[in-house]
C-alpha cells in the first residue's frame, strides 16, 4: 500500500478553502425517491435486520437480475448476483477475483481512477486503449486490438464514462467482443451511470459478449450513495468467487439497504429515476451555455452520466490549472488524473443546483483570467 495514493478527487477536496464551490463531486444532490425512504423506515420499524447471505436477498437479487436480462437472449440467474457495499466494493472484488499476479488488466484512457490501484494492489501490469480526445473521446479501435494481448486476463469497460461522460456505441461494443471472441478474457463492463443518458439508452458488451461482469449500483441512478448499495453480475462461476471475496471484505450489504432497494425497482423508484435524468439535462444545458458565455473554450458534453471535460491545454498542465483554480474557491479535477488522454482537460461535474453551476463556472473564469495575466 505505501504506492497507493488518495485520489485526485479527494486530494484537492482536503486542500480546497472553505466556500469552495465543488465542481468535482460526483455526487448527484437528489434526494433518495421517496419511496425507498418509505421503505426504509417500514423496514427499520417493522423487521428483525441481521445478517443476509453474502450474496445478498433474494427479493433484491431477482430484480437486479431482471434488470440487465433486458435485451438479452436468455435471462440471468440470481446465481449471477453478488450485492455489495456499493458499486466501487464489487470493482475491488471483481478485480481481486480475477486478476492473478502477471496478468495484465487492460484499462480505458482516460479511466475511473480506482482501476489502476486496484490492479496494482492485484500485482497485474496495466495496459491501456486509448479514448481519443481528439476524437471527442471515442474508442480507438486500433489501440484497443492492438493492446490486447496473450497475458491480458481483464478488459475493463466504462459506458458511460467517468471521466468523459461518452458511451460505447452498439457498433464499438460488437467490435470489442469480436476481437475478444475465442478467448479466455473477462469483462468487467462499469455501467454505474446506465441509466443517465440523453437520447438513447447506452448498450451492454453483456448483449455481445458471454464472459462479461457487469458492475453496478444506486449510488447514481437512486442518488443512494451514502446508502452502500451495488453489485456484480456475471456468469456464475467467477460470481461464486465473487462472493467469497465479498465474504471476506464486509461479510454481506446491509440488510436495511438492501430491503429498500428493492423499492428503487418499482415503477415509483423508476419513475424517480426518469425525473433525475431530466433535470440532469437541463443542467448539463445550463453548464455548457455557461461555459460558451463566460470561458469560450472548447469542452466535450458527451451523451450520459453528469461530467465536461473542458480544455484548458492553453492554461497549462491540467494539475497546475485545478491547484491555481482552488485560489478562486473553485475544486475541479485534473483531467490527467484520469490518464495520459485527459490531460489539458478538466473534469467538471454538473449534478447539482443549476444556481452553483453558473457560479462555478464564473470563479473559474476569473481565476483563468488571473492566470493569463500572469
Amino acid at each position: 500500500m505505501s504506492g497507493i495514493k488518495k485520489s485526485a478527487t479527494r486530494l484537492l477536496f482536503d486542500l480546497a478553502p472553505a466556500g469552495s464551490i465543488n465542481l468535482g463531486l460526483g455526487e448527484p444532490d437528489f434526494v433518495v425517491p421517496e419511496v425507498v425512504r418509505r421503505e426504509a423506515v417500514r423496514v427499520i420499524e417493522g423487521e428483525h435486520n441481521g445478517y443476509t447471505a453474502n450474496s445478498g436477498i433474494a427479493p433484491l437479487k431477482e430484480k437486479i437480475a431482471a434488470y440487465h436480462s433486458e435485451g438479452l437472449a436468455s435471462p440471468i440467474s440470481t446465481r449471477s448476483v453478488c450485492v455489495t457495499n456499493g458499486a466501487e466494493e464489487a470493482i475491488f472484488a471483481v478485480m481481486m477475483s480475477i486478476l492473478n499476479p502477471g496478468d495484465e488488466a487492460l484499462l480505458p484512457d482516460p479511466c475511473y481512477l480506482a482501476y489502476q490501484p486496484i490492479a496494482e494492489m492485484a500485482g497485474a501490469p496495466q495496459k491501456y486503449y486509448k479514448l481519443r480526445a481528439a476524437n471527442r473521446f471515442q474508442l480507438d479501435r486500433e489501440s484497443f486490438a492492438g493492446a490486447v494481448s496473450e497475458r491480458t486476463k481483464l478488459v475493463i469497460l466504462n459506458s458511460p464514462s467517468n471521466p468523459t461522460s461518452c458511451s460505447l456505441s452498439r457498433d464499438d461494443l460488437r467490435f470489442i467482443a469480436g476481437r475478444l471472441a475465442g478467448t479466455d478474457i473477462y469483462v468487467m463492463a462499469d455501467e454505474i451511470y446506465r441509466e443517465f443518458y440523453f437520447d438513447e439508452p447506452p448498450a451492454s458488451i453483456s448483449e455481445f459478449y458471454d464472459k462479461t461482469i457487469i458492475v453496478s449500483g444506486l449510488s447514481k441512478s437512486a442518488s443512494m450513495t451514502g446508502w452502500r448499495i451495488g453489485w456484480a453480475v456475471g456468469p456464475e462461476d467467477p460470481i461464486r468467487h465473487v462472493t467469497v471475496m465479498h465474504q471476506y471484505i464486509s461479510s454481506c450489504a446491509s440488510a436495511i439497504t438492501q430491503k429498500a432497494a428493492v423499492a428503487a425497482f418499482s415503477d415509483e423508484g423508476r419513475q424517480a429515476t426518469a425525473a433525475m435524468r431530466v433535470q440532469l439535462k437541463q443542467r448539463r444545458d445550463v453548464m455548457t451555455g455557461a461555459i460558451d458565455r463566460e470561458l469560450g473554450l472548447p469542452y466535450v458534453a458527451g451523451d450520459g452520466a453528469y461530467y465536461v471535460m473542458l480544455d484548458v491545454s492553453r492554461y497549462g498542465l491540467s494539475e497546475d490549472v485545478s491547484m491555481k483554480l482552488l485560489e478562486s474557491r473553485v475544486i475541479t479535477v485534473p483531467g490527467g488524473a484520469f490518464g495520459s488522454e485527459g490531460e489539458g482537460f478538466l473534469r467538471l461535474s454538473y449534478c447539482f443546483e443549476p444556481a452553483l453551476i453558473e457560479q462555478g463556472i464564473k470563479r473559474i473564469a476569473q481565476g483563468l483570467r488571473g492566470s493569463s495575466e500572469s
